[in-house]
């Protein structure tokens, strides 16, 4: 993680950069709506894909804002010109579209579902259009719904946007073929059914398992079951895809880059690497230009779950833009770059801070105590931040949006500033007269002087964040502390202290986590104070390697991990740890004298397994 004036620094030559790129890149135009952002979770899809996506591209200067084009909602004229009227309507049949997501739905989840699928296939409509007047590439950074037929859906698939894409195509007087590469892990049986009896659109399909083996006059049916690799593959789609091009000469394709082959995906059960992922998509662009001479393409997103999954749709639309292979930043990097810019937006005004007469800046905290009341003061949120504010700057970065959207409709904030060991931010869900309020987060910190010599810190004694409404899933055991499972929000609400410390000029963030699974889930982004309790928790995760996270933690707390020097149980220790945010704290955590002091106390740690 960088701080604000090298990140601003390197987004500068990025853009740059990618100014110089596009100059000589391919015709592309990429497609985005804010209406493609669900904040609800029935299917595994990460809600922030597209976000992240077109955040990065920016970041990268790959993709001017202004020229991101809005795409209309798919209507419902567009719709049938694949889908029955009769499927149409029962969609609105309650309970229809939670069948087909995979998990019950309320009805206003049901509604916003069926939005969003039909917003992205305006957007491959959007992307078809664009393709063909520029022949180029129209990049959907959504769609390709292919497991939808005309006349049922599945798979989380309600409509089929690269059918419709294609029928309007041909309505509005395109003749040529049309070729479907799937690439996504699961069968395109939608699309191939639908298009079973027309010679003039061939579906290109590598998958695991075939869903429908209904023949069809021009398709590619590649089943290689689970478990495949980098080499199975990519044999596959060389030995096939480039006679097939060939042969068939396309005037349009549409290429669905699913990233749901990856091995690090939450559901698929392949093992591609992410240098095999780009790898398949270079080879399918590169045969598309030698084969054809440059064929108009539209890429959709097509599946891929979990919050990394974005990262293999940037390896691909980077290089494809820029010719140049850009390795992405984590999805907390580009999280924390997505809520800067929207915090740049909140002035202190709108946090709940008193402009100064004249200069149009906020009151200090010092300022406040000599001017306001003390009380008045001491409900601010770390002295600076209103009730008020705090629930704007929630409302902008998307976190009430998402809690309203799964289910949570009157999200409730309240500062607590009766305990002594810090304010307590709690966000509760009211339920009307008929229940009680749903606890759904709860901070309690303050800001500390003492941990660090010289820094001042924002100390996070306690967060908690929880789903009241739902139960643990069997591959997801309660681990200790919990009582119900997470909100699935932790990078986000760590990126809003991150950006807290920011504002108030604060060194960084610390935590003392009261669990082993905490901090082996936030080592990537959490460094410890003290460089020898990091020798002891790099000694500690040696000894747990190999357990699930669930039964390591259990193990690091019931005493099952033995000191091999004494023999004894070495009982989970919790210990300061915490996020830099200035550079004076980074230094300090990554200079010599830090590291060497950890190497030095290393080998006086050693732990097994009883």
């Amino acid at each position: 993680m960088t701080d604000e004036p090298a990140g601003g620094l390197r987004r500068a030559f990025g853009r740059l950069a990618g100014k110089l790129r596009r100059l000589t890149g391919p015709a592309a135009r990429v497609i985005f709506a804010d209406s493609y952002v669900f904040h609800s979770r029935p299917t595994p899809l990460d809600p922030s894909r597209a976000e992240n996506l077109l955040a990065f591209l920016d970041s990268e200067g790959l993709v001017r804002p202004q020229a991101v084009r809005r795409p209309r909602t798919a209507s419902m004229a567009q719709l049938l010109r694949v889908h029955d009227p009769e499927y149409l309507e029962n969609l609105r049949e309650p309970g229809v579209i939670g069948r087909i997501a995979g998990s019950p739905l309320a009805t206003a989840e049901e509604d916003r579902f069926f939005e969003i699928q039909r917003a992205m296939t305006g957007g491959t409509l959007l992307a078809t259009r664009e393709a063909l007047r520029m022949r180029g590439f129209g990049i959907n950074l959504g769609g390709g719904f292919h497991h939808a037929h005309a006349d049922k859906g599945s798979g989380f698939c309600l409509v089929n946007d690269v059918a419709v894409a294609i029928r309007s195509a041909r309505l509005h007087g395109f003749r040529d073929p049309i070729l479907v590469i799937d690439l996504d892990l699961h069968d395109g049986d939608g699309t191939r059914r639908i298009f079973a009896d027309d010679a003039t659109v061939h579906t290109f399909s590598i998958h695991n398992h075939t869903w429908d083996d209904h023949p069809a006059i021009e398709a590619t049916v590649l089943p290689l079951g689970s478990g495949f690799d980098d080499a199975t593959y990519l044999a596959a789609l060389e030995h096939h895809l480039p006679p097939l091009v060939r042969r068939f000469q396309p005037g349009l394709v549409f290429y669905l880059a699913g990233t749901d082959p990856a091995r690090t995906d939450e559901i698929g059960d392949a093992k591609i690497t992410s240098a095999g992922m780009l790898a398949r998509d270079r080879f399918v662009i590169e045969t598309l230009r030698e084969e054809t001479g440059g064929v108009p393409t539209v890429i959709v997103l097509a599946g891929g779950y979990g919050p990394n999954s974005w990262r293999y749709s940037a390896r691909f639309l980077a290089w494809l833009l820029s010719g140049v292979a850009v390795e992405p930043p984590s999805t907390w990097g580009v999280t924390l770059d997505r809520f800067r810019s929207r915090a740049r937006l909140l002035s202190p005004g709108d946090l709940g801070q008193e402009a100064a007469e004249g200069d149009g800046f906020g009151l200090t905290e010092a300022d406040l105590v000599g001017s306001l009341d003390r009380s008045s003061v001491e409900s601010r949120f770390l002295g600076y931040y209103s009730r008020h504010g705090l629930e704007l700057a929630l409302e902008r970065l998307g976190l009430l949006p998402t809690l309203r959207a799964r289910g949570f409709l009157h999200p409730v904030l309240e500062i607590d500033s009766g305990n002594p060991t810090g304010q307590t931010l709690r966000l509760t869900n009211d339920c009307g007269p008929d229940g009680p309020r749903e606890l759904l987060a709860e901070l309690r910190a303050r800001r500390d002087r003492g941990a660090v010599p010289g820094l001042e810190l924002l100390r996070a004694e306690w967060l908690l964040l929880q789903n009241p409404r739902e139960s643990f899933p069997p591959n997801r055991p309660r681990l200790p502390g919990q009582e119900h499972p997470g909100l699935g929000l932790l990078v986000e609400v760590v990126a809003i202290l991150v950006l807290m410390c920011e504002r108030l000029e604060l060194d960084g963030v610390l935590f003392v986590p009261a669990h082993y699974h905490l901090v082996s889930q936030g080592l990537r982004h959490l460094a410890f104070l003290d460089p020898v309790d990091a020798a002891r928790f790099a000694a500690y995760r040696e000894a747990l390697a190999g357990l699930p996270l669930a039964q390591a933690t259990h193990a690091a707390e019931n005493g099952q991990v033995v000191d091999t020097k004494t023999g004894q149980p070495a009982l989970w220790r919790p210990v300061p740890m915490v996020i830099p945010v200035s550079q004076r704290l980074r230094e300090r955590l990554a200079g010599a004298e830090y590291q060497a002091a950890r190497d030095a106390a290393r080998a006086g740690f050693g732990f097994r397994l009883a």
